[in-house]
């Protein structure tokens, strides 16, 4: 056993809700699959999970317009751009400029995720500069609107990865019963 309080090969630590019908055992291998490997064609994925090229193309069509496959990205090195300093900034925007720094952030390309919050701030961005003696160019354009903390990233242990996908459908009925136990 370990010392740790999570142990991945004991039960899972969360319970999945009711998924979208959409989720059966073939279409949770195909995003299985697609996590992997996005750009996988699909007579190689339909290799994979055991269908045809056409089968497998009209489910993926169908979970693209359920909302369950959103896009494809491809994943850059920033540094390698140019942009090796990364980090989180939290914002408090002053009474009425709420919207004024959403606007702000949608329109400053290093800023390259923006999350409205609870708590005491309202905002956390996460942006890419050339050096940290520019951050504070990109902080004045946020304090004109409230007042911000600030987080360098120095590494990151635990990088992007793929949303965790449910092992089985869990109907309405079953995790409802389960939520009350």
């Amino acid at each position: 056993m370990t010392d740790h309080p999570y142990d991945e090969r004991q039960k899972p630590l969360f319970t999945l809700g009711p998924g979208s019908k959409e989720l059966d055992a073939i279409n949770r291998q195909i995003l299985k699959e697609l996590q992997g490997d996005p750009r996988l064609s699909m007579t190689e994925l339909g290799r994979r999970v055991g269908l045809s090229s056409p089968s497998v193309t009209e489910r993926v069509r169908r979970l693209e317009a359920a909302g369950i496959i959103r896009g494809y990205r491809l994943e850059v090195d920033p540094a390698k751009l140019g942009l090796p300093v990364s980090a989180y900034i939290r914002v408090r925007p002053n009474p009425g400029q709420l919207t004024k720094v959403a606007e702000l952030a949608r329109r400053i390309p290093q800023v390259v995720e923006c999350h409205r919050i609870t708590g005491e701030d309202c905002f956390i961005i996460k942006a890419y500069i050339p050096a940290i003696d520019q951050l504070d160019r990109l902080l004045d354009l946020f304090l004109a609107h409230g007042s911000t903390t600030t987080t360098i990233i120095q590494s990151s242990p635990v990088p992007l990865r793929a949303v965790p996908l449910p092992t089985q459908t869990v109907s309405r009925a079953s995790y409802l019963h389960r939520r009350r136990r």
